[in-house]
């Protein structure tokens, strides 16, 4: 575990006591350095308590194996993640280790819980690392918590622990200027409190030595230049849109623009009354999904994606207005022929291209390993499909897998979090060749002997470039970027390129600048993010106290039938929302299939889908929370009627109105009082 010399270059102030970031390109040894820091730490500082903090749950036990290895046993080290089950508290896990190594979310609830075993406070440890620490802005977790942080430092509450961040690429903030992209990392050096950011001067030369570089390709294509099934769909989208209860929209078919503006239209439609529209909205939104999945793949897998809405909505929906029985008959009536283009239509020039690199990386090259990226689960799921079933492909030794989100709030395929670790460890030793992965895949990913690395038609940013890249470790590596020629893609691609060299640019000006100026800068910052996270709290505060919860009802969003009221509304464990009325069971239906969740709950287990008795939407799942049972509701299922009109919300924390937390004893109560009158 001898760390090199550049290592030691960066390493240095955070020995001192120092906050610092630490910035280094990916495979060069940010996580050995940091455990190293911990270590020396644990050895030196009086009642030492070390917090590893992560932003993916596979990078807890990846990370587990290297600050293992550094601290040789003499420390009490554990690892907690979302995906362990039934455990002791946050708080008492904490108190009787020395080093922690969890992901971001648990160590912000642990923050904000009222329970004694759970609860813990950001003093009580003494230094916190950030792993992929540019996540560190606005409202994500790990703002949330070293906003904490900033409010104890600004009181002069003492002691505060010791911050060191991680980071290959800090970005520029969506900027294209110099001055905004040095604004940009000057607010994530006050975020972390940093007295500076450390890469390497002296040692540069060495650390150039071990810096993987793959040999970057653009491997692009030409459109398709007959596209019948594409203009078949443009057609029935053309149809749709010439209904009379359509506004004049865009008919830019087939981009992320039109779905902006279709989904839009659903929620004005929503909230204004307007079922037919919304529902055509809806439809529209579905045929664009489509598009965009013929745009990446395959026509039949855009084909099997409408096909499975539609055979859902035909199956499901109890109720269907007069303008769903028309857009049914506008598929069902066109699928066959749909069915023919899509089988032997001219096939995606992308995949052409996907596949050539494919046979020359894996038909030359010895144990060749590699990961291709794709935007959505659909893609990652039609690609590994298409590589499991294309000819040219078959003869070679092509092991893959999928590497999605672990999320299952998306109506398409998941992994549970120990399907995600069972194939990196597969990918890890050699039983898999090839992921085909989302962006979970971008970020900390260590695989040593990856040897391509292709981005297959992405449009993202500098970040998510440079973090890809980083995954191709092994020497004379590969990185293939797939679009078509003139594509939104490419010329974004290439705009990444430009931002990372302003990045390095931003980071080299905020290192020169002078000492004093620099910190209070810093000072300047971190008081003006403080109030603004004051102002934001207030007003949301504001917000959630606009009606009382008695003066809201809650209607279905499909068919817009009132089914309860806010004051209904409990929060379980302050996320999941139940209707506590027990009135509230007259207006839904439980399917007798429970919900898989790869999850074991403290207090509660998953029981079957609810969906709305009066049209068959989804609202979503019965909890069996200790002996009750209770319907948690999706926020995107309900219309919110208030005095001032309706509105839809996307997340339960935007309802204007209080929802009280669920009091289990009184809910029990209440219920024997309610059979003592019956």
């Amino acid at each position: 575990m001898e760390l090199r010399p550049y290592q030691w270059e960066v390493i240095m102030p955070a020995l001192e006591g120092r906050n610092v970031i630490i910035w280094l390109p990916t495979g060069t040894g940010k996580t050995r350095a940091a455990a190293y820091v911990a270590k020396r730490h644990l050895e030196t500082v009086d009642r030492a308590k070390v917090v590893v903090l992560v932003n993916r749950v596979h990078l807890v036990t990846q990370h587990a194996e290297e600050f293992s290895l550094m601290l040789g046993g003499r420390w009490a080290m554990t690892t907690l993640s979302g995906d362990m089950g039934a455990r002791a508290g946050f708080g008492h896990v904490a108190r009787s280790h020395d080093l922690l190594i969890c992901t971001a979310e648990l160590l912000q609830m642990a923050l904000s819980s009222t329970q004694e075993e759970e609860h813990v406070e950001l003093t009580a440890f003494s230094l916190i690392v950030v792993d992929e620490c540019h996540h560190t802005h606005k409202d994500t977790v790990y703002n949330v918590i070293l906003s904490q942080y900033l409010e104890h430092k600004l009181r002069q509450q003492w002691p505060l622990p010791q911050v060191l961040g991680l980071t290959a690429s800090p970005g520029t903030g969506g900027n294209s200027k110099l001055q905004g992209a040095i604004e940009h990392i000057l607010q994530l050096c006050a975020n972390l409190d940093t007295w500076r950011i450390m890469s390497p001067e002296t040692y540069r030369p060495q650390l150039l030595e071990h810096r993987p570089q793959p040999c970057k390709k653009y491997d692009l294509c030409q459109r398709r230049s007959q596209d019948p099934f594409g203009d078949l769909i443009k057609k029935l989208m053309a149809q749709i849109h010439d209904c009379p209860e359509m506004p004049d929209l865009s008919r830019d078919f087939g981009t992320q623009m039109y779905e902006q503006h279709v989904v839009e239209l659903c929620q004005t439609a929503a909230e204004g009354g307007l079922q037919q529209r919304r529902v055509l909205a809806l439809h529209l939104r579905r045929y664009n999904d489509a598009l965009l999945i013929h745009d990446t793949v395959r026509a039949v897998d855009a084909l099997a994606s409408l096909r499975g809405f539609y055979d859902r909505e035909r199956t499901t929906k109890t109720q269907i207005l007069p303008t769903e029985h028309w857009l049914l008959a506008l598929f069902y009536d066109h699928k066959d022929e749909l069915t023919r283009l899509a089988t032997h239509g001219p096939e995606n020039p992308k995949l052409d291209m996907l596949e050539q690199i494919l046979q020359t990386q894996f038909g030359g090259s010895a144990n060749p390993r590699g990961i291709v990226f794709t935007r959505t689960r659909q893609s990652a799921h039609s690609l590994l499909l298409w590589l499991q079933q294309q000819p040219g492909l078959r003869g070679m030794d092509i092991r893959a897998q999928m590497l999605i989100g672990a999320g299952n709030s998306s109506q398409c395929t998941h992994m549970t979090q120990r399907d995600q670790q069972e194939v990196i460890r597969k990918f890890r030793v050699g039983t898999l060749n090839l992921l085909v992965a989302t962006s979970v895949a971008e970020e900390g990913l260590d695989i040593a002997k990856c040897s391509v690395v292709v981005r297959y038609g992405l449009l993202t940013n500098e970040i998510s470039m440079v973090q890809a890249r980083g995954r191709a470790r092994a020497s004379q590596s590969v990185y293939s970027f797939v679009a078509t020629e003139g594509s939104r893609e490419l010329r974004r691609e290439l705009t990444n390129e430009a931002l990372e060299a302003l990045m390095e640019q931003a980071v080299a000006a905020v290192q020169k600048m002078d000492p004093a100026e620099y910190q209070a800068k810093i000072r300047d910052l971190q008081q003006e993010a403080v109030v603004k996270r004051a102002a934001r709290t207030s007003q949301r505060d504001s917000q959630r106290r606009q009606f009382p919860a008695e003066h809201v009802r809650l209607l279905c969003i499909n068919c817009m039938v009132p089914v309860g009221h806010g004051s209904d509304l409990r929060r379980v464990e302050g996320t999941h929302h139940v209707n506590v009325n027990p009135s509230f069971s007259i207006y839904y239906t439980v399917s007798r299939e429970h919900v898989v969740i790869d999850r074991v709950f403290k207090d509660w287990k998953p029981g079957g889908t609810i969906s709305c008795r009066n049209c068959g939407e989804s609202w979503g799942l019965q909890m069996i929370y200790r002996s009750a049972s209770l319907p948690v509701l999706k926020v995107r299922s309900l219309l919110l009627e208030t005095p001032q009109g309706r509105i839809q919300v996307k997340k339960w924390s935007r309802v204007p109105f209080l929802v009280e937390d669920f009091d289990f004893l009184q809910h029990c109560a209440q219920n024997l009082a309610d059979l003592s009158l019956d």
